[in-house]
């Protein structure tokens, strides 16, 4: 049984729009199942108990409904960014289902990140949205290597799932690509990880790849990660690699992040993938009307 948390809002204006373009964002559920040991949603800061137990928000949907009745101006909802909204919950409870048919109905847009196959389920909707709005699906891979992810990432589908669904997604026409962030010092900051999800990605026909070569680190966050590295990798120290190199730094940048980034670029311009922020705006939104002008109805 999930439990249930109160909530006056959910669909809230973003402070700009720098990210991905999105203008509101959506967090239906609270916490997360993923089991990812790098996950920055543990940190202190967020105030988030118990994080790995699922919650849904009371009245989710008659608070969408609310929400983008409301808003003024249309624009592109994003989700995901606290919690994936696929989550293994949402198979049988349907709320981030039943709310892209709001924003659908409403004539806003859609910008998805999820590690789950489950978005596949919803394709009918995004094909409506698609008539009036822009959709962004994004699909967070982190590593090509299945065993790995299997370690840091145990509740998420494995990376080949992934990349089946980015396959899928592209396949029935949907901007989609992939979310390479973070890539974990010492263990995913290398050449032949990179080549290997670059060259997966394009196979898969991802329009864009976002990287961060790196991670963030902060109080419950670190303790967590570091905790889970010395149980998954006994015998290698990472976790006093970490001490040692960034210290209580928040920002813990990749020493190999210029070699990567150059590498990384090369690869992505020979397939024509997308990397660049604003490029993979403009591009997803390329031939729609301005936010104001998405829908044909005033509700």
């Amino acid at each position: 049984m999930i439990e249930y948390i109160p909530a006056k809002t959910i669909v809230t204006k973003t402070k700009d729009s720098q990210w991905f373009g999105i203008d509101y964002n959506m967090n239906i559920y609270r916490g997360c199942c993923h089991g990812c040991i790098y996950c920055d949603s543990r940190s202190d800061c967020y105030h988030i108990k118990d994080f790995d137990q699922v919650k849904a928000k009371e009245n989710a949907l008659m608070l969408i409904r609310n929400d983008l009745r409301r808003k003024v101006k249309k624009g592109v909802v994003g989700t995901g960014s606290m919690s994936d909204p696929y989550n293994p919950f949402e198979k049988n409870l349907n709320l981030t289902r039943h709310s892209l048919e709001l924003i659908d109905a409403f004539g806003f847009g859609i910008a998805i990140a999820t590690k789950s196959t489950l978005i596949l389920r919803d394709t009918d909707i995004l094909e409506s949205i698609k008539e009036h709005s822009p959709i962004l699906c994004k699909i967070t891979i982190t590593t090509a290597d299945d065993k790995l992810a299997e370690k840091i990432e145990p509740g998420a589908a494995s990376s080949s799932l992934r990349f089946s669904a980015v396959s899928d997604l592209s396949s029935k026409g949907f901007f989609t690509g992939i979310l390479l962030m973070p890539v974990l010092p010492f263990l995913e900051d290398n050449e032949e990880n990179i080549l290997k999800i670059i060259k997966a990605a394009h196979e898969a026909r991802a329009r864009f790849i976002y990287p961060a070569f790196g991670m963030t680190l902060r109080d419950i966050q670190r303790e967590w990660y570091f905790k889970n590295l010395e149980a998954l990798f006994p015998g290698q120290h990472l976790a006093v690699q970490y001490a040692k190199t960034y210290g209580n730094q928040y920002e813990c940048k990749s020493p190999n992040a210029k070699k990567l980034w150059n590498l990384f670029t090369k690869e992505c311009q020979k397939y024509n993938i997308l990397y660049q922020m604003t490029d993979i705006i403009h591009a997803y939104k390329r031939g729609y009307a301005s936010p104001q002008q998405l829908s044909l109805f005033d509700f």
